[in-house]
């Protein structure tokens, strides 16, 4: 919480003006009973209309200075919880986008979703509470309670006994409210997590008839988002009805006693107005205190969620020079011109291993397919390779020197198609150039090296638009729109994730043959599932459970793989020949 609040530093000047403001109108307000009363009780029996009308301008200009005071102190708030959440929406959106795999993994992208959004307003709103009612209520409470005893010293004791009644019902609530809370922001992240993915997967969710499944799991996650906020809210409802009561309570000891009194002559009438007037500043204040804990309660909540994140520690930092590319690898790299290679590496998800023991090494310009069954770790590897995480144990080097000694210059080597990868609601040209600056030229030839620019230009050209995910293209157009984006800067290293799936074999074979063509210079690192599509790769890579079962060409790896066997065989039984065809 106190990261969330360190924002408030850059604004301390504006924030002190805004609660002077805040607190000359609140004194200005607490002066008008006073003035009501002694109006009442002295100036209207002498009957001096110049007298009353003096007292009547002094009661005017407390309320203008009250007015002016509390609505320019509330735009100054208004300001300074505007400018402080979106300094801290970016920064948190920043953090987010930097976390590592292994930290986004933990947090999970849906809490990320709630923090940036829900958490972000909880902490507008009490940023602004506490400005706009944080200096007010306090005074108008202590300022009311005070004055009361200028008016009956009596009467403003039997009130003040109130006042412990309140304090333990406040910090009882407040306390049990922020757990509540927090609680509540938990359920909230499940039902994010839902509803993202049922967006994501609606067209397979209609298609095998799960649309009343669906609803009720959402139905049942909705609930407990429901009874979260509802024990919540009734926790922190409490608070009103019992200070009312109290203070209710108090006001009826307070009339009983005020009614001997004023028969006996020893308080005013006027007196008695100008308690019952401050009695009902009081209550609102009251009121307004227990608004400030329900909102702190759940602002506090969400900015512990926020500072949680914000406080992470920076995961995969750059190893020092010097252990990245000693001496001794200075050495090695004269007698081996390896550009990526992977020296008996090893990766587990929480315990659960993912690759053991992987050793490869790729010359640059070389090509590397990667097959094995689904789970096997492919895309583990490729995860690896751009240090999305570090291996467990191992090294990972490129052009001699290890992924973990490179700063953010080690993604500007690699264009990247992904299993799951995205298309913008823009033109053909944006969502390739992708805000890199490219020029048309490099935008048209990567798309001609992807064999997309056929169709792109019966497509409405390079300027027509897609729409969300790329709906208006079919499944393999947007994988070579997908390439040609990865293509596009012309990267040292090409890593295509499963991405010729959608296509068909003559296309995807006449892609391979592009690519292999055009780009001798680039290493292509090409993950599949079909042999088709990395046979004519300069080596293959079988995994098989996270570990290497094979490693060639493919002629050697059909001698001496039994695994590499297995999956031929099985596409081959599917129609599919070992040449491709």
């Amino acid at each position: 919480m106190k990261r969330v609040f360190s924002y408030l530093a850059s604004y301390k000047a504006r924030i002190a003006f805004g609660l002077f403001l805040k607190a000359v109108g609140t004194f200005a307000e607490l002066l008008l009973p006073l003035i009501m009363a002694y109006m009442i009780d002295d100036v209207a029996p002498t009957e001096n209309a110049l007298a009353l009308g003096l007292w009547g301008g002094a009661m005017l200009l407390c309320a203008l200075a009250a007015l002016f005071g509390n609505v320019a102190a509330n735009r100054m708030a208004s300001r300074v919880a505007r400018d402080t959440t979106t300094r801290l929406r970016n920064d948190l959106f920043s953090k987010i986008l930097s976390l590592s795999a292994r930290q986004t993994d933990e947090v999970t992208l849906p809490s990320l979703v709630s923090r940036l959004s829900s958490d972000t307003y909880n902490v507008h709103n009490m940023i602004g509470m506490m400005q706009r009612l944080g200096i007010r209520a306090p005074i108008l409470l202590v300022g009311g309670v005070a004055l009361t005893f200028t008016v009956d010293a009596v009467l403003a004791l039997v009130l003040l006994v109130t006042v412990p009644l309140l304090t333990v019902i406040v910090v009882l609530v407040s306390k049990k409210g922020i757990g509540l809370y927090t609680r509540l922001q938990r359920s909230v992240d499940g039902m994010v997590r839902k509803v993202r993915d049922d967006y994501t997967g609606i067209r397979v969710i209609k298609a095998l008839s799960k649309t009343e499944y669906e609803n009720e799991t959402f139905r049942a996650i909705n609930d407990e988002v429901v009874a979260s906020e509802t024990k919540a809210g009734i926790t922190m409802g409490v608070t009103n009805p019992l200070m009312n009561a109290v203070l209710n309570l108090g006001m009826a000891a307070v009339i009983f006693v005020g009614a001997y009194r004023v028969s006996a002559g020893r308080v005013k009438v006027g007196d008695i107005i100008a308690f019952t007037s401050y009695f009902t500043i009081i209550l609102n204040a009251v009121i307004s205190v227990s608004r400030i804990f329900v909102n702190f309660s759940k602002g506090g909540a969400s900015a512990k969620r926020i500072g949680a994140i914000l406080e992470m520690p920076k995961d995969l930092e750059p190893l020092p020079e010097e252990t990245g590319r000693g001496a001794e690898n200075a050495a090695e790299e004269e007698k081996d011109d390896a550009f990526i290679r992977f020296e008996d590496v090893s990766f587990s998800y929480d315990g659960a291993p993912a690759l053991t023991n992987v050793s490869f090494s790729l010359k640059k310009g070389e090509s590397l397919g990667v097959i094995g069954a689904t789970g096997s770790g492919k895309s583990t590897l490729v995860s690896l390779l751009l240090r999305f995480y570090d291996a467990d144990a191992g090294k990972i080097t490129i052009d001699g020197r290890d992924v973990r000694a490179y700063g953010e210059e080690l993604r500007d080597k690699f264009g990247v198609v992904f299993q799951s990868d995205f298309l913008m609601a823009a033109s053909v040209k944006e969502n390739i150039d992708f805000e890199r600056g490219l020029s048309d030229e490099q935008i048209v030839r990567a798309a001609e090296y992807a064999k997309a620019d056929g169709f792109i230009r019966a497509h409405e050209g390079y300027e027509g638009m897609l729409t969300a995910r790329g709906a208006n293209f079919s499944g393999g157009q947007k994988q070579r729109l997908l390439i040609a984006r990865a293509l596009a800067a012309s990267p040292e290293i090409l890593i295509l994730d499963d991405s010729s799936s959608a296509l068909d074999y003559k296309t995807d074979a006449q892609l391979r043959k592009a690519l292999l063509e055009n780009l001798p210079d680039t290493t292509i690192v090409m993950i599949a599932q079909r042999i088709s599509s990395v046979k004519f790769a300069d080596k293959i890579l079988v995994l098989d459970g996270g570990k290497v079962a094979g490693l060639g060409s493919d002629e050697e790896l059909m001698r001496s793989c039994e695994v590499y066997r297995r999956i031929y065989a099985s596409q081959h039984e599917g129609g599919e020949s070992h040449d491709g065809n």
